[in-house]
Protein backbone atom coordinates (compact mmCIF):
# COMPACT_ATOMS: atom_id res chain seq x y z
CA UNK A 1 0.00 0.00 0.00
CA UNK A 2 1.44 3.10 -1.32
CA UNK A 3 0.98 5.94 1.01
CA UNK A 4 0.43 9.13 -1.09
CA UNK A 5 0.18 12.07 1.73
CA UNK A 6 3.34 13.26 3.56
CA UNK A 7 4.18 16.07 5.79
CA UNK A 8 8.08 16.53 6.11
CA UNK A 9 10.44 18.86 7.83
CA UNK A 10 13.10 20.94 6.84
CA UNK A 11 16.14 21.68 8.76
CA UNK A 12 17.31 25.45 6.96
CA UNK A 13 20.81 26.96 6.94
CA UNK A 14 19.60 29.43 9.57
CA UNK A 15 18.90 26.41 11.53
CA UNK A 16 15.19 27.06 11.79
CA UNK A 17 12.54 24.52 10.51
CA UNK A 18 9.72 24.75 7.90
CA UNK A 19 7.19 21.91 8.15
CA UNK A 20 5.08 21.34 4.69
CA UNK A 21 2.63 19.20 3.46
CA UNK A 22 3.00 16.96 -0.28
CA UNK A 23 1.91 14.36 -2.52
CA UNK A 24 5.22 14.31 -4.12
CA UNK A 25 8.07 14.50 -1.86
CA UNK A 26 10.92 14.76 -4.24
CA UNK A 27 9.29 17.69 -6.34
CA UNK A 28 8.76 19.60 -3.74
CA UNK A 29 12.04 19.17 -2.30
CA UNK A 30 13.21 20.45 -5.82
CA UNK A 31 10.64 23.28 -5.79
CA UNK A 32 12.79 24.27 -2.23
CA UNK A 33 16.42 23.64 -3.79
CA UNK A 34 14.93 25.56 -7.01
CA UNK A 35 14.36 28.89 -5.10
CA UNK A 36 10.51 28.54 -5.70
CA UNK A 37 9.62 28.68 -2.24
CA UNK A 38 9.42 32.04 -0.38
CA UNK A 39 10.48 31.19 3.17
CA UNK A 40 13.63 28.87 2.19
CA UNK A 41 14.66 31.03 -0.63
CA UNK A 42 16.92 32.52 1.17
CA UNK A 43 17.95 30.16 3.25
CA UNK A 44 19.48 27.20 1.80
CA UNK A 45 20.96 25.12 1.58
CA UNK A 46 17.96 22.84 3.38
CA UNK A 47 18.26 19.19 5.15
CA UNK A 48 15.03 16.92 5.14
CA UNK A 49 14.58 16.08 8.91
CA UNK A 50 11.44 14.09 8.98
CA UNK A 51 8.72 12.31 6.60
CA UNK A 52 5.62 11.38 7.80
CA UNK A 53 3.33 9.42 5.67
CA UNK A 54 -0.34 9.15 5.69
CA UNK A 55 -3.20 7.02 3.82
CA UNK A 56 -5.42 10.00 4.54
CA UNK A 57 -5.55 13.65 3.48
CA UNK A 58 -7.54 15.01 5.88
CA UNK A 59 -5.42 13.30 8.84
CA UNK A 60 -1.75 14.96 7.06
CA UNK A 61 -3.14 18.22 6.47
CA UNK A 62 -4.09 18.15 10.11
CA UNK A 63 -0.93 17.10 11.70
CA UNK A 64 0.53 19.40 10.00
CA UNK A 65 -1.42 21.96 11.27
CA UNK A 66 -0.74 20.69 14.38
CA UNK A 67 3.00 21.10 13.71
CA UNK A 68 2.69 24.60 13.33
CA UNK A 69 0.94 25.67 16.38
CA UNK A 70 2.49 26.10 19.86
CA UNK A 71 2.31 22.52 21.69
CA UNK A 72 3.06 21.05 17.99
CA UNK A 73 6.50 23.06 17.66
CA UNK A 74 7.21 22.00 21.50
CA UNK A 75 6.46 18.52 20.51
CA UNK A 76 8.92 18.61 17.13
CA UNK A 77 11.83 19.79 19.27
CA UNK A 78 11.64 17.72 21.76
CA UNK A 79 10.49 14.07 19.94
CA UNK A 80 11.03 14.74 16.45
CA UNK A 81 14.22 16.81 15.50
Amino acid sequence: MQLPYGVYILLCSDDTYYTGYTTNIESRLKAHRNKQVHYTKTRLPIKLVDLFLFANKQKAYDFERYLKTGSGIAFRNKRLV
